[in-house]
């Protein structure tokens, strides 16, 4: 069954042709597309996915006319195709990362195909305000992806052009306050214990253990693991910053029958083939333990980190030192796992319970 309302967007991720669903986000909606199989989350597009097969566009009558990501650049019109260079060219020097770059990339592109053979650069603001109530009535995008567009067409316009003053006078929707989805201690035990296989248990045992995210984890090498002193050096994570996390005394022996049975050379966790495992194949590999725990929480592989900090404030780790474990740039950003604590929430006390 198809949540109500819902559109299939073709478009290339993480060098894959994939189809982004597009849905109103109701409980039942958000139920239906976890359920549906194949589906992936992406972070950085903040929307659900499929891969794009024939066999996934002949069930859900997807057009093939309609254009992917790449295609997209294709149909913008010479008028607006050096924009896009020169936007790409701006985040290339700022150092910004490849997802970032083509999340950005592929925002403003949606704003180039609409304008047809109209100039970006001739853009005031009152037509910018205008393609965002388009994008938020006919579209209907949510709050998350109107920013992420409006980030994009802002960056163009600031950056490139440098009209810092051009979205003055355009609001922004205000974001769904999401908290984090926590796992229980007895339910991460119970995935663990459901993993036979060695490789798999240790790559979610680190996502856990160490609080890490799943590009923190497929990036470890060999050399950024300290056992002498018990640390594991995370390098160039999120923000381009560097540190340190604990290495859990628990892992050590698992560790080294890893070693002595897979043999990795360079990464910790190697493909088949060596080199880089896989994103995709780790969220595969938490979905699979998951069901084999018979655990229907709906949450993604980020919900061991999220249940790492939670733990560690629940065992009265100061918040301060969870921030530098977890890599925050903001206490503030490390202080939303106090809403979900079980250990701050214990205290209060129901007056139904005085009566």
């Amino acid at each position: 069954m198809l949540p109500a309302h819902a559109q299939f967007l073709p478009d290339t991720h993480r060098e894959q042709r994939v189809l982004f669903i597009k849905f109103p986000p109701t409980p039942e909606n958000n139920r239906l597309v976890r359920e549906m199989s194949s589906t992936r989350w992406s972070h950085s597009r903040r929307m659900w996915y499929l891969p794009d097969t024939p066999e996934h566009r002949n069930l859900l009558h997807v057009n093939e006319a309609v254009a992917t990501g790449k295609q997209l650049l294709g149909n913008i019109y010479e008028v607006n195709r050096a924009p896009v260079k020169q936007m790409i060219e701006k985040l290339q020097l700022l150092g910004r990362s490849p997802n970032t770059i083509k999340t950005y990339t592929y925002e403003f592109a949606q704003l180039l195909y609409a304008l047809k053979k109209h100039p970006v650069e001739e853009l005031g603001p009152e037509r910018l305000r205008a393609y965002f109530l388009y994008c938020a009535n006919e579209l209907k995008l949510t709050e998350s992806q109107i920013h992420s567009r409006m980030n994009a067409v802002k960056f163009y316009f600031e950056q490139v052009l440098k009209r810092e003053k051009l979205f003055v006078d355009i609001p922004r929707p205000k974001k769904h306050s999401m908290l984090p989805k926590v796992i229980d201690k007895k339910d991460v035990a119970k995935m663990f214990a459901a993993m036979p296989n060695l490789k798999h248990r240790l790559m979610l045992k680190l996502c856990y253990g160490m609080g890490l995210r799943v590009s923190e984890v497929v990036a470890l090498k060999i050399t950024d693991i300290d056992s002498k002193r018990m640390l594991v050096q995370i390098e160039r994570a999120k923000g381009k910053r560097d540190r340190y996390v604990n290495l859990p005394q628990s892992v050590l022996e698992e560790l080294r029958a890893y070693f002595k049975q897979y043999k990795p050379r360079y990464y910790l966790f190697e493909g088949q083939g060596g080199g880089l495992y896989s994103i995709r194949s780790v969220q595969a590999v938490f979905k699979q333990a998951m069901q084999r725990a018979n655990i229907r929480k709906p949450v993604g592989i980020h919900g061991l980190r999220h249940s790492y900090a939670t733990h560690l404030l629940e065992q009265g780790t100061d918040v301060r030192l969870i921030k530098e474990l977890l890599g925050h740039k903001d206490v503030r950003t490390t202080l939303i796992y106090a809403h979900v604590s079980k250990r701050s929430l214990a205290n209060v006390k129901s007056p139904l319970d005085e009566l």
